[in-house]
């Protein structure tokens, strides 16, 4: 199996569609109210559900994860770009290599850079 994609069901996407291209750029593609950007082998998608109404009341329930060798350097380029920051880049635990920081849609979804780790 491969884990495709994460679909950002959204009350508004249009919001969503707006915040996450001034962080990823334009959306790869596009189809009917549906957007996604690829990031390294994965997608990410955002686009209406019919069960989502206003914001997100638990967004640590599911946070979705970028893995990036430089957590410090995409933080600065997000943070720049708009990114809510939620929390700034920390050592998670008594990983002293290690680097997480973690940021918040519009929609209160939190997703996070981390450092890669070794499987």
């Amino acid at each position: 199996m491969n884990l495709n994609s994460v679909l950002i069901g959204s009350e508004d996407p249009a919001r969503l569609v707006e915040y996450y291209s001034r962080l990823f750029g334009a959306p790869g593609w596009t189809g009917g109210a549906f957007s996604g950007w690829q990031i390294g082998s994965g997608f990410i998608t955002v686009g209406p559900h019919s069960e989502v109404r206003g914001k997100n009341a638990e967004p640590g329930r599911v946070i979705w994860n970028i893995e990036t060798a430089d957590v410090a350097g995409e933080f600065a380029r997000l943070s720049a770009a708009g990114a809510t920051v939620v929390q700034e880049p920390y050592h998670p635990g008594e990983m002293e290599e290690g680097w997480i920081a973690t940021f918040s849609d519009p929609d209160g979804n939190y997703f996070q850079l981390l450092s890669p780790v070794e499987m």
